[in-house]
């Protein structure tokens, strides 16, 4: 497959739409070989099919496909940990930024060589989930569309998530006060920093929503004297974490419940928890959302909503094709400002807001790290897709919070009455600088 000047096809694509040399080295099938032949990443597309993902699919999506189906392949980094991949994409590839008519004049040639099954995509890799208007007319029912979701994503094996997260399993980002905190210092920190902050004390009644494997619920009782209730709509969850408070002797102070938030009845809580549930519930449902969690609080409780952000709302809160093909079908996220508007519209009072955004770079790159030491294991009990999913996943959120395009803000707000009674939240600020 080469041009009347005996180029390869592939190779007069990519150097045509380049502004600057390749920073890494590609070769093709078709007998491409560009940029540095000693450089450190090298990446190959194997055949017509791994070509025809990239086409069917520019961007993210396309290359995940032929990554996960062995099209596309590579040497110079790690699968559970292709941070460097992604850095090296994002931070010095140099793009020309073409207009369509341009675009289309770069492709014509390889279309043309390959016909029409140039913009008919291969067969997807099986772990790949519906598109989002398919998942909507199979799910009209809002409940059991959002337990489909939950259970894609958190119901891959526990094993697969003990390996990745640690003892402490706890999927959502750990506080560092310093790069060369633990994994297990910085998720401890965590769990502190929350209870500090919805000021947890003995006897308390807390509602941790979204509760995961139970680590917060397992914290508050063990370490504040709180009577907790989580729920979780993954059933692996629930059964792990209903595990974990036994084994801690807690069975008298936490319930692990297999539930949608929305089916939990009890009122009156002293406090609510919920660390990383609003990114599933979508944009759309915030006000029933923070009403929701409103109603289950006492005059004057106070609620602490932990989740990733966008930087802004100038974009869709959808996420990118390959997140929410592989990673959190129907996630969305909006901008911290929207955040805190949807509370104070359900009848919160903000008192505090910080944002975590560096922290949860650092939370990734230590679950890579443990996903590369056990990548065998993960591959063993997950699969090599799946596996290869959470090494790109995790690895490319790492550079999206360290470039700032994606923020973590954990919003403190109270339930403050009609006639301004907040619970006595303290005067002055008394938390991280």
């Amino acid at each position: 497959m080469t041009t009347p000047t005996g180029a390869p096809l592939v190779q007069q694509a990519v150097t045509a739409v380049l502004e600057e040399p390749l920073p890494m080295r590609l070769t093709a099938y078709d007998g491409t070989d560009v940029g540095p032949k000693d450089a450190a990443i090298q990446l190959r597309i194997e055949n017509e099919e791994g070509l025809r993902y990239l086409l069917t699919a520019p961007g993210d999506l396309g290359l995940a496909r032929a990554y996960l189906t062995g099209t596309l392949t590579g040497t110079g980094f790690s699968e559970g940990d292709p941070y460097e991949v992604f850095s090296l994409i994002k931070r010095d590839l140099r793009v020309k930024d073409l207009g369509k008519r341009d675009a289309a004049s770069v492709l014509a040639p390889i279309v043309k060589a390959l016909g029409t099954k140039a913009l008919k995509h291969p067969p997807l890799p099986e772990i790949e989930s519906q598109p989002r208007w398919k998942r909507h007319l199979a799910k009209v029912n809002p409940m059991s569309r959002a337990a489909d979701s939950i259970s894609y994503h958190y119901d891959v094996s526990n094993a697969f998530y003990e390996k990745v997260l640690g003892p402490s399993m706890a999927y959502t980002c750990a506080v560092y006060d310093a790069a060369t905190d633990s994994l297990e210092e910085a998720q401890e920190r965590k769990f502190a920093l929350v209870a500090d902050k919805l000021d947890l004390q003995p006897g308390d009644r807390l509602l941790d929503v979204g509760c995961g494997w139970g680590g917060m619920a397992i914290h508050a009782a063990r370490e504040r004297g709180v009577s907790v209730l989580g729920v979780t709509l993954s059933r692996e969850q629930a059964e792990w974490g209903q595990r974990a408070v036994r084994e801690a002797g807690l069975e008298h102070l936490v319930e692990i419940r297999h539930s949608d938030y929305r089916d939990v009845t009890e009122t009156g809580f002293d406090k609510v928890s919920s660390i990383g549930l609003t990114e599933h519930i979508g944009v759309k449902n915030y006000h029933d959302y923070f009403t929701f969690l409103h109603s289950k609080l006492r005059d004057g409780g106070r609620l602490l909503n932990h989740c990733i952000t966008r930087r802004d709302d100038t974009a869709s809160a959808r996420p990118e094709p390959f997140t929410d093909r592989y990673v959190f079908p129907d996630g969305e996220l909006a901008s911290p400002g929207r955040l805190i508007a949807e509370c104070h519209d359900a009848g919160f009072e903000v008192q505090h807001d910080e944002n975590l955004r560096l922290s949860y770079a650092h939370t990734l790159a230590a679950w890579c790290r443990n996903l590369e030491a056990n990548w065998e294991f993960c591959v063993g009990e997950a699969g090599l897709p799946t596996a290869r999913v959470w090494g790109i996943y995790m690895a490319g959120s790492r550079l999206a919070f360290e470039e700032g395009w994606l923020h973590l803000h954990q919003v403190l707000a109270t339930k403050t009455t009609e006639n301004g009674d907040n619970g006595g939240y303290p005067l002055g600020s008394h938390w991280r600088a």
